[in-house]
């Protein structure tokens, strides 16, 4: 059993992720990275207690045992995208409703609230969907924009989060924060300026894109960059350069053949041709 075992390892064959194959294998490494945050890093916890170390005390026990920090099982709906949730999600589990009945499966709901939220770098107030934890990381953080910036994208999670941080970020590098006011922008912009270190510019580009998104800001970035020229133009350039080869060919051996009469009839030593 054993020998079968790693003899199927043998000929197992890995089946190719979306970084292999498709439009995923030409992506920028700056993509990579942010995919990498938002969908691989771990979130941080929110729905248990995350504990330290690798054993406790149990004391309904009175022994050690092992500490097993395993997430809960989440669900992602697309209505998270439209809001900005502070990392809690629908959490799927299972409710027992009497001593003689079975589990039923149950989803726990946050509590969303409407709000409206001010960016100070980009100098907007926003109406959305938020949740009350969302609010306390605000305050926690001492602003809209500080939670956004110091927040890894597995947290945040939804694309609307995302891209107000792309957007953010853009207004820093570039510097277009408050144009009619100079003192202001610089003011704000020292604030904040630290983030920047964090991101290259092509990775703010990159920041914030849904798969598909990316996949698309690829596809037209090749086709501004690559010029297509019909065939035609090049067929029709080829036989110009041809007849125009010929033509020089000609004009050359008629200037040979008018000069070499021209000399025969010069050349007093020259045979003279027979009668």
């Amino acid at each position: 059993m054993a020998t079968s075992k790693y003899v199927n390892r043998l000929y197992y064959m890995p089946r190719p992720n979306r970084w292999q194959t498709g439009i995923g294998a030409s992506l920028p490494e700056a993509y990579k990275k942010f995919w990498k945050e938002w969908k691989i890093q771990r979130p941080t916890a929110v729905h248990y207690v995350h504990e330290e170390g690798k054993y406790k005390f149990d004391e309904y026990r009175g022994l050690p045992v092992p500490i097993q920090n395993v997430p809960l099982p989440l669900r992602y709906p697309k209505e998270i995208d439209e809001g900005i949730w502070g990392g809690e999600a629908v959490v799927q589990g299972l409710c027992k409703k009497g001593k003689y009945r079975r589990p039923v499966a149950k989803f726990w709901v946050p509590r969303l609230l409407k709000s409206v939220i001010y960016s100070e770098v980009l100098d907007k107030y926003m109406k959305t969907i938020v949740t009350q934890r969302t609010l306390d990381l605000i305050h926690e953080n001492y602003g809209f924009d500080h939670y956004l910036l110091k927040t890894p994208a597995c947290d945040l999670r939804s694309l609307l989060a995302l891209k107000i941080k792309k957007n953010i970020l853009i207004a820093l590098a570039d510097k277009t924060l408050y144009p009619d006011d100079e003192k202001k922008r610089m003011e704000v912009y020292e604030k904040y300026k630290e983030y920047l270190n964090a991101y290259t510019r092509e990775e703010i580009e990159w920041y914030g894109l849904s798969w598909s998104e990316a996949g698309k800001k690829y596809v037209k970035m090749c086709q501004n960059a690559e010029v297509i020229e019909p065939l035609k133009v090049k067929y029709r350039a080829e036989l110009i350069a041809k007849l125009q080869a010929e033509k020089d060919k000609e004009k050359v051996e008629s200037k040979q053949v008018t000069e070499s009469s021209w000399l025969s009839r010069v050349n007093p030593f020259s045979k003279s041709p027979k009668p």
